[in-house]
């Protein structure tokens, strides 16, 4: 992995953030993993897979034999360089463009996977935003219902859309945070979307238990995504990571097998859980 320590200083003005102007560039994919066709056969919906979380697990299907589909907001460079390493791999795929807080976009995505592939074996709920305000006071009305919207209204209409189409068998997979179980003192809101992520996922878990649907999450600590430079100053970007028990960020290559695991057949007899991916930190959760 190439970040062996904490990033260098950095900022990015434009959000969501690009991953080419980033430095280094985050890892998504890794010479050493190992596919099994794990995935073979199915159909796959990722959001936020333009850059980050979302590519490495595009990849890692991939290479499992998924077929995927990929939603990204407004990234047209990185989702063709997640487009362009799924063709590397000669996996079918499919990128949408749209945002996803709006119910009828949500609907039209899966109704285009539908037409193209017939059904959806894997959704994966991943794509968020967050805005750091040091005062609660200083959250304005439009920020929390636009994190909301995106990280937890988002994910109710998508998986709404997608059900009619999940055969038994299919499994669901949300992006929680660490900060949903250690909070986080200038994420105020976007703690509480995750906080909301890792409830829906319990209770959701619960409600599909009789149609064997599998429902887990992936609660990632500090990873080197676009979402860090084009959220925090240069000052906090090149201290991130660093206060973890590994001492820096994590690659977003390192989470793409527990997305893998929780896809597939070998974890048959789990749902309802969350996998912390944090570089060490003990959340008891």
């Amino acid at each position: 992995m190439t970040l062996n320590t904490t990033p260098p200083a950095q900022q990015q003005e434009q959000r969501p953030g690009r991953e080419e102007q980033m430095s280094p560039k985050p890892e998504y994919d890794t010479q050493d993993y190992k596919a099994a066709s794990k995935l073979q056969g199915k159909v796959a919906l990722i959001t936020g897979g333009d850059s980050g979380i979302g590519r490495a697990v595009a990849v890692h299907y991939a290479r499992e034999g998924a077929q995927v589909a990929f939603v990204y907001l407004n990234e047209d460079e990185d989702a063709q360089i997640t487009t362009n390493a799924l063709d590397d791999i000669g996996a079918e795929s499919l990128a949408i463009k749209g945002d996803l807080s709006e119910p009828e976009f949500c609907q039209q995505v899966v109704q285009k996977i539908n037409e193209k592939w017939g059904k959806i074996d894997i959704l994966v709920n991943n794509a968020g935003e967050q805005h750091p305000q040091k005062d609660i006071t200083s959250i304005s009305p439009s920020q929390l219902q636009q994190t909301f919207a995106s990280n937890v209204f988002a994910m109710f209409y998508l998986t709404q859309s997608a059900l009619k189409y999940m055969p038994e068998g299919s499994a669901i997979i949300n992006t929680t945070s660490v900060t949903a179980y250690k909070g986080n003192p200038i994420l105020l809101d976007y703690s509480a979307t995750k906080g909301a992520v890792t409830a829906f996922t319990r209770s959701l878990a619960i409600n599909l238990a009789e149609q064997n649907i599998r429902v887990n999450a992936v609660a990632p600590g500090p990873i080197w995504t676009p979402l860090i430079p084009s959220t925090f100053d240069e000052e906090t970007v090149a201290e991130f990571g660093g206060d973890t028990p590994m001492q820096r960020p994590g690659q977003p290559a390192e989470l793409g097998p527990a997305y893998v695991y929780l896809a597939c057949n070998d974890s048959s007899y789990m749902t309802g859980q969350v996998l912390h991916l944090n570089g060490g930190i003990v959340v008891n959760g």
